[in-house]
């Protein structure tokens, strides 16, 4: 069948199953959306969510751009890490991961810039491998990629991740070779999972895709200051 999602010579293929409804629940699932982050649950992206005419993977970033200049300096990702309930030590050594990873493939020119800053308008160019590729690569969000994260690895629940099946998700995505992709990948998805976790210790559907558009943060630098339930995702 030309439409098959499993091939009996490629058992992975029927292990990390890929969903054939999605046009039944969301639009043209395999567009890109420069602005939303849809999935068959919302499938308008977050309500309430403004995207200032960002790019998803802006909007994921905008949140530690304190002063709203376009450019997201050590000292602000700093401040935004604390605000989202991370302690000091944890704070310090990812923001020099961050600025000092992902400020070079941004910079206007070929010359370093020793204050590390990351431009947003040329975040598309900090993007790793190894990754889920919901993002593509200016940017965009993909709707059918991220709605393969839990068709192949969330076993437990449809809508839920626990951290044995996140690991599995990054050996699955990783690609030959690409040991800086490994590691951030990794790195950049257990901090989501212990500052998004649940009780029962598992990560939801929601709070990923809050993370793609940058609107978790938001929620829950609320939630640091007081203002929030952490049941609500």
């Amino acid at each position: 069948m030309d439409t098959a999602t499993e091939a009996p010579k490629a058992p992975v293929t029927s292990k990390r199953k890929v969903r054939d409804d999605l046009e039944d629940k969301i639009t043209k699932p395999y567009l890109a959306r420069a602005l939303v982050a849809p999935d068959i649950e919302h499938p308008k992206g977050t309500p309430g969510h403004d995207n200032n005419g960002m790019s998803v993977l802006q909007q994921h970033v905008t949140f530690f751009d304190r002063d709203k200049d376009g450019i997201v300096y050590p000292w602000e990702t700093y401040r935004g890490l604390r605000d989202i309930g991370l302690n000091i030590v944890f704070s310090f050594f990812i923001t020099i991961f961050i600025n000092v990873g992902f400020s070079y493939p941004t910079l206007p020119g070929w010359l370093p810039d020793l204050r590390f800053p990351v431009y947003m308008g040329r975040i598309h160019k900090a993007k790793h491998g190894s990754d889920s590729e919901t993002y593509d690569t200016e940017g965009r969000f993909m709707p059918v990629k991220f709605e393969s994260i839990f068709s192949k690895y969330a076993k437990t629940y449809p809508d839920k991740l626990s951290f044995r099946e996140l690991w599995r998700m990054t050996e699955g995505n990783r690609n030959a070779l690409d040991f800086l992709g490994w590691i951030a990948a990794k790195g950049e998805w257990i901090l989501l999972y212990l500052l998004a976790r649940d009780q029962n210790g598992y990560l939801s559907k929601e709070a990923i895709r809050g993370v793609f558009d940058g609107s978790l943060f938001e929620y829950l630098a609320k939630l640091n200051k007081g203002g929030g339930d952490r049941k609500s995702r």
